[in-house]
């Protein structure tokens, strides 16, 4: 009786809540692709072990930091979705065009920190023939960085406001855009230079000027045709709105950078073991990512579906509305872990032909399928808790869990016991398995908290 009543309660939410999912999932996939994509090609040539190494290394390097300023944007699911579910869209428009000035501010200063760090890669004693082609790859990628920052602003203020398939039309035309970059500056054609790996880095960031262009013309778009009142908004920057922004966003993107940073640390610790473990980690990590991509996406339409609910004072709607998209999430993850168990080498085949590499990836997935449940319970559990306006929570558990449980033991086992690349991902299951559940138990109070009264989100400046 009560199970049949917990999925009718669902069931009310699940309808709106998968309109807006699905186009955001897309969109989240459609961003895993590209860096799919850039994988596969660079892997098919002659030296594949070393060309993927280099774009995980080059990657995980940049992402370290980029990824710190696109979490500050964060704070935008929590603002429009509020002020657009209180009907007020001088508001969202006020936490758009701030959003706009935090990202020129924060682009020159974390192209300049991925510019410092780049020299750190010569002391972790990675391979030199390595290093020669990951260096390039992470400066074609720095020059990404202002485009990267604005579509994640553009992104952020059209799911607020219930707009999710421009996202993904933008998403899936860049990969296209992508994949024929990739070709020409890879291995020289339609009349350019064969740059080799280095061409990926400048296809992905060709690809990223485009969807921040589109994504910017849909939004005057929108506004010439619906007359949303964004045009009259105030083009002056707003500092009590940007420090809102910053003080929702600061926890998320530092959740962000910690979960990425760990995830750095193991790719450069695997690194040392050479440029077939590098490889297989690369592989097996660009796959659980993509599977990852489902559940954020959903968390990310928890948010906005929860923040929404919040701004028209519909506590009950907010409760429903996060545990459909824990159900959701959890579904689909259930099923990734049954293929990653079922079926790892296939998988891995679309990669790459080198059976050493095949193997050695085949076992990481093995490992991977263990943690996806709770893969998919954090990525859900912290959209929803970011809608109700907590953001420091799931930074404060995974950065504790990540940093100081799963890394630690994953390198014991990795260099003390000599489990190689499969140690540290064994860490990373721990690690993943605790912040999973805590993050669960902690919506399950947060959310009975607002559904009592108990607890508010106070109103943007």
């Amino acid at each position: 009786m009560l199970k049949r009543l917990f999925m009718k309660y669902i069931a009310e939410e699940a309808r709106p809540m998968l309109r807006l999912a699905t186009p955001i999932v897309m969109a989240e996939l459609g961003w895993m692709t590209m860096g799919i994509v850039d994988t596969m090609m660079v892997g098919r040539q002659a030296n594949s072990a070393l060309a993927i190494g280099a774009v995980s290394l080059g990657g995980m390097l940049y992402y370290v930091v980029a990824i710190f300023g696109t979490g500050l944007m964060l704070g935008l699911d929590t603002l429009v979705s509020h002020s657009y579910g209180a009907g007020d869209m001088e508001d969202a428009h006020r936490s758009l065009v701030n959003g706009v000035y935090l990202s020129l501010a924060m682009a020159p200063v974390l192209m300049f920190i991925v510019r410092l760090m780049v020299p750190l890669l010569q002391h972790l004693g990675i391979q030199e023939s390595l290093l020669s082609q990951t260096v390039p790859y992470v400066y074609a990628l720095n020059w990404s960085t202002l485009p990267l920052l604005l579509y994640f602003v553009f992104r952020r203020y059209l799911q607020g406001i219930n707009l999710a398939k421009p996202v993904m039309f933008s998403l899936v035309t860049a990969n296209l855009l992508n994949l024929v970059g990739n070709w020409a500056l890879i291995y020289g054609h339609l009349g350019l230079r064969a740059m080799g790996t280095v061409g990926s880095g400048w296809a992905t960031c060709i690809g990223r000027i485009y969807m921040a262009a589109f994504l910017m013309v849909y939004c005057v778009y929108h506004d010439l045709r619906y007359k949303t009142g964004l045009r009259g908004a105030s083009r002056w920057p707003h500092m009590p709105r940007v420090w809102k922004l910053v003080s929702l966003g600061f926890p998320a993107a530092t959740q962000l950078g910690l979960e990425v940073g760990v995830f750095a640390a193991v790719t450069a610790l695997i690194g040392k073991l050479g440029a077939i473990p590098l490889a297989s980690h690369q592989i097996a990590l660009n796959t659980a990512s993509f599977t990852y991509m489902v559940p954020l996406g959903i968390g990310s339409a928890a948010a906005v579906r929860v923040g929404q609910a919040l701004g028209r004072n519909d506590p009950h709607a907010a409760s429903r509305a996060g545990w459909t998209a824990v159900v959701l999430g959890t579904s689909f993850m259930t099923c990734t872990a049954i293929a990653f168990c079922a079926a790892p080498q296939y998988i891995v085949r679309i990669y790459t032909p080198n059976p050493v590499v095949l193997q050695a990836a085949s076992g990481l997935l093995f490992v991977a399928a263990f943690f996806q449940l709770f893969d998919g319970l954090q990525a859900v559990a912290t959209g929803a808790l970011r809608g109700a306006g907590d953001t420091r929570t799931p930074m404060i558990w995974s950065g504790t869990l990540y940093w100081l449980v799963g890394l630690p033991l994953g390198a014991y086992l990795c260099f003390g016991l000599g489990w190689g690349a499969a140690g540290l991902w064994v860490g990373l299951c721990v690690a993943l398995i605790l912040i999973g559940s805590a993050l669960l138990i902690l919506w399950r109070r947060r959310e009975h908290a607002f559904a009592t009264g108990a607890n508010s989100v106070s109103p943007a400046p």
